[in-house]
């Protein structure tokens, strides 16, 4: 939020992704004219695709285990520091289920720590609203920020100010601007979740098929890398995006795409819906259209009602982030940027950033029904229901 959305951080969690523009396609071993071909194909693909996703192979390791042994190298060397004085602060970018995890890893680092961070959600994708937010926070002193963008270039002013208070900025969830401006991206390696997304869609719909995608947001990196891996990872097979709806972090409005681009194609195949919310309303439309196991949802995030939908077997797969240790290790990391020091904290993350030398992934997972369980038991260790 990336996905809010859009986008919340929690130590467990993966789902879906991506669509915009072709035709149906045909089942190859069908011999029989185009309009029937064309007529067959859905039904053939849903078919194949009810049976596919048993053989889904879920994955909820993500980066937890080289994260918590970072987190235990930042305590040891916070032991003995007076962080009275340190208050950074978490910035997202609407307020969503999402980011419920993202809060509670805030709430939970305070604890340990023993410190008030504060946690920020404006009420909707609003660039001002989000702005607001922060010149406030830096007004108030805040000793250091997090923040999920909304557009990134409108944050020049915002990072620069900062800068001018020695106070540190990293980027979560959305990358900001290639990282040129901010030391550290702490989150989903966006393209590698697209990715997942599109690999679970090939096994969804091995005979192919239209895909309609639902994003809640054209211009954030995050959004644009997932669609973009997910693209890439269909290439060469029989899936097309037939259309990307971009509902600008509004949750009714993708439900109102969704249930257009079933009129503006009958013949659709699959939903990847990017936001939080996406997948709810994607498999709302869904069951609208009584194409439950008909038409494959493979949705980024685990919001409660995206878990029903996939206990239901209206959402095949969830393609999910860790938004709660991008709240968690958020707290640490601006702890240690202020009491230790942005170069020495840095030098204490280098070993476990992305071959980019600029990514701290907080990792990605894939959830099906089959392993289930064992992402609602790592929810619970953390205090969650979903996220």
């Amino acid at each position: 939020m990336s996905q809010a959305r859009t986008r919340l951080a929690v130590a467990a969690m993966a789902a879906a992704m991506t669509v915009t523009v072709a035709a149906c396609g045909s089942d190859s071993n069908s011999s029989s004219s185009s309009s029937k071909s064309a007529a067959s194909a859905p039904t053939s693909a849903a078919t194949s695709a009810a049976a596919a996703a048993p053989s889904l192979q879920g994955d909820v390791a993500f980066n937890d285990d080289k994260l918590a042994q970072l987190k235990d190298q930042l305590k040891t060397a916070l032991q003995g520091k007076d962080l009275s004085k340190v208050n950074p602060a978490v910035v997202v970018n609407v307020t969503a289920a999402y980011w419920d995890a993202a809060k509670k890893g805030v709430e939970n680092a305070n604890k340990e720590l023993g410190m008030n961070a504060k946690f920020q959600e404006p009420s909707k994708m609003d660039i001002s609203q989000q702005l607001s937010i922060l010149n406030t926070l830096l007004s108030q002193n805040s000793t250091g920020f997090s923040v999920s963008a909304i557009q990134p270039s409108s944050l020049t002013s915002f990072i620069n100010s900062s800068k001018n208070k020695s106070v540190p900025v990293i980027a979560i969830d959305s990358p900001l601007d290639s990282f040129k401006s901010v030391p550290l991206y702490l989150g989903t390696p966006n393209y590698e979740a697209g990715q997942k997304a599109g690999e679970a869609m090939k096994q969804l719909l091995p005979n192919g098929g239209d895909v309609a995608i639902l994003v809640g947001s054209l211009t954030a990196l995050n959004a644009t890398q997932r669609i973009q891996g997910f693209k890439d990872t269909l290439k060469g097979s029989n899936i097309k995006v037939f259309q990307t709806y971009n509902d600008d972090g509004d949750a009714n409005k993708a439900l109102q795409n969704a249930s257009a681009a079933y009129q503006a194609d009958p013949n659709l195949a699959a939903f990847y819906g990017v936001y939080s919310y996406d997948g709810p309303s994607a498999g709302q439309a869904v069951q609208s259209a009584g194409k439950t196991g008909k038409t494959m949802v493979v949705a980024d995030d685990a919001e409660p009602k995206t878990l029903d939908l996939l206990k239901a077997g209206v959402v095949q797969a969830m393609v999910l982030q860790q938004p709660y240790q991008q709240g968690y290790m958020s707290v640490y990391i601006l702890a240690a940027m202020k009491a230790l020091g942005v170069d020495k904290t840095m030098a204490m993350i280098k070993p476990y950033l992305s071959s980019d030398n600029l990514t701290l992934s907080s990792g990605v997972g894939l959830v099906t029904k089959a392993n289930l369980a064992d992402y609602q038991q790592k929810l619970t260790s953390f205090g969650l229901s979903s996220s």
